[in-house]
């Protein structure tokens, strides 16, 4: 298991109801094994947090991409516009 915090930006802070979270996850654990917790979690970010964005300390990460132990994670909501 690892440490990491996990800062919520935009509309995922306001249905989180906080700013961050400090959380345990698996060593081998993926973005996307993340967002599964999160969801388990924070069932107001069920359908968000799927399509999220998801930085690992200050760089843009994919669903694949490994979580490194006391990692920062910034998840911001999808965007849309034109």
């Amino acid at each position: 298991m690892k440490n990491i915090t996990v800062f919520f930006f935009a509309t995922l802070r306001e249905r989180a109801g906080m700013k961050f979270t400090h959380l345990e996850i698996p060593a081998d654990a993926t973005v996307a094994n993340l967002k599964t917790i999160l969801g388990q979690k924070f069932l107001s970010l069920n359908g968000l947090v799927e399509s999220s964005l998801v930085a690992i300390n200050q760089e843009y990460a994919f669903d694949e991409s490994q979580i490194p132990v006391g990692a920062e994670i910034a998840l911001f909501p999808p965007v849309s516009g034109g």
